[in-house]
């Protein structure tokens, strides 16, 4: 059997994965909050765990992985946008939840095994939280209960590797007369009759974020299970509250053996921001007419815990090459398993641009079933998502031959007006112009119309 290799946060670490039980590999997924449309940074999670479910299906078999990753739809800023809308909050959540699933399946990921909303977790959630005020982890105060991080002074940091006085030191936390330390979090907290709210012995109320994903994994996959995964920025402190809320309401449990981390995506170069202008939803794209797999293959380029920048000409690249293998794919039955050395590279530490260039090694072969079947285990290639590279496939090569002819003739003139005009051409048709001493290489873009290169030839 294949030897999946992942690097643990919490070790700090690649270690050799061993899960509880092969019979039934368990994962767990922060997932959004749904209140508007999924950001291209949302959506890196999204493909980077649906890769490894992949991989664990391909590995312990498709029966055998149970992957659970969970809707936040109880959030103040849910209630800020229902109040600034006007609309009810079940009619919203309901709506971007819709939109979530919508577009992350453009991007070909997988529905997980479970997929949990958190207000159908509410007496769960109250249940451990009365469970932690009875073991002394918590306390209630002024219609809040809050965990106490002395009570777990020896186990609260281990994940991001901070003592909790550094803690203190450097995060900014909220301060309220009513909390007994500074860093103690909020598991449950009072609703006025604007807010949604439930009856609790603490009376009626909300819960805080953490709880649910602590209530969540432990209903679906248990007290110990081996994965939990999401983006670097819910290490501290949504992913160290878990850590302590799960352990010390189960400590008999190990909750989760193996934290997984992605870093975060740039945009050209630079943070996404709305006041950088370059802010975009996934919608935003595939509106635009960038195909999904386009978006999911630029991800899969970048290892997942390196910053991914996504830059316009990585998806003009990404399409003309997902162009050329949908050609030498097309009526081809794939091989019965990928080739080992694709697996392989996904197997150690989901090394994907790795497995791509595995990939781009069986195109140059000519091995269109095992590049199928390497596509296929990575989510790409598949048939329900080729309908956008679906039509005839242009022969650029006269077009290519015709202003390297013109850039030639150009050296010995110094006029190069006909190069300017045909580079202007090419551009304008959703190309991208490619020229050295050798050759000149015309790439189709996003957006790429070949209508618009009749009569230039």
């Amino acid at each position: 059997m294949t030897t999946i290799k992942l690097h643990n946060t919490k070790s700090r670490s690649k270690e050799a994965f061993a899960p509880i039980d092969p019979q039934n590999v368990r994962m767990y997924v922060c997932g959004p909050t749904v209140y508007d449309r999924a950001h291209l940074g949302n959506a890196r999670p999204v493909v980077v765990f649906d890769v490894l479910f992949r991989l664990l299906r391909h590995v312990y078999g498709a029966d055998h992985v149970t992957y659970a990753r969970n809707f936040t739809d109880v959030d103040d800023k849910i209630n800020a946008r229902a109040a600034e809308s006007g609309r009810e909050i079940g009619e919203i959540t309901a709506e971007t939840t819709q939109w979530f699933l919508d577009d992350m399946g453009a991007l070909g990921a997988l529905e997980p095994t479970h997929m949990p909303r958190a207000t159908q977790y509410i007496p769960q959630m109250v249940a451990m939280i009365a469970d932690l005020i009875d073991r002394g982890h918590a306390y209630a105060a002024e219609g809040h209960v809050l965990f106490a991080v002395d009570s777990w002074r020896e186990g609260y940091g281990q994940l991001s590797g901070r003592s909790v006085d550094d803690m203190i030191a450097g995060a900014r936390v909220e301060v309220a007369p009513y909390k007994k330390n500074p860093m103690d979090f909020v598991l449950w907290k009072p609703s006025d009759a604007e807010q949604p709210g439930w009856e609790s012995p603490w009376g009626r109320g909300r819960p805080g974020w953490h709880i649910e994903c602590s209530a969540m994994s432990h209903d679906l996959l248990g007290e110990s299970f081996d994965i939990h995964g999401g983006g670097n920025d819910l290490m501290f402190p949504h992913h160290e509250n878990e850590i302590a809320q799960s352990c010390c309401a189960n400590p008999k449990g190990e909750f989760a053996r193996y934290w997984l981390h992605n870093e975060m995506l740039q945009v050209e170069g630079k943070k996404m921001s709305k006041s950088l202008g370059n802010f975009f939803t996934v919608r935003d794209l595939l509106d635009k007419g960038v195909p999904g797999e386009v978006v999911r293959f630029v991800f899969l380029q970048t290892h997942y815990r390196k910053p991914m920048d996504w830059t316009e000409k990585k998806a003009a690249v990404a399409e003309a090459t997902l162009r050329k293998w949908r050609a030498l794919t097309a009526g081809i039955e794939p091989t019965a398993s990928a080739a080992a050395a694709v697996v392989d590279a996904l197997a150690d530490d989901l090394n994907t641009a790795g497995a791509i260039a595995e990939m781009h090694k069986l195109a140059a072969a000519g091995d269109a079933a095992g590049l199928l079947a390497a596509g296929q285990l990575l989510g790409l290639l598949s048939e329900d998502m080729g309908a956008w590279a679906k039509g005839p496939v242009v022969d650029l090569s006269a077009h290519e031959a015709q202003l390297f002819a013109a850039r030639q003739a150009a050296m010995e003139t110094k006029d190069f007006a006909e190069v300017d005009r045909l580079k202007a051409a090419y551009t304008e048709a959703g190309l991208e112009v490619r020229m050295s001493k050798t050759g000149v290489e015309l790439v189709p873009g996003t957006g790429f119309d070949a209508a618009k290169l009749e009569g230039l030839e």
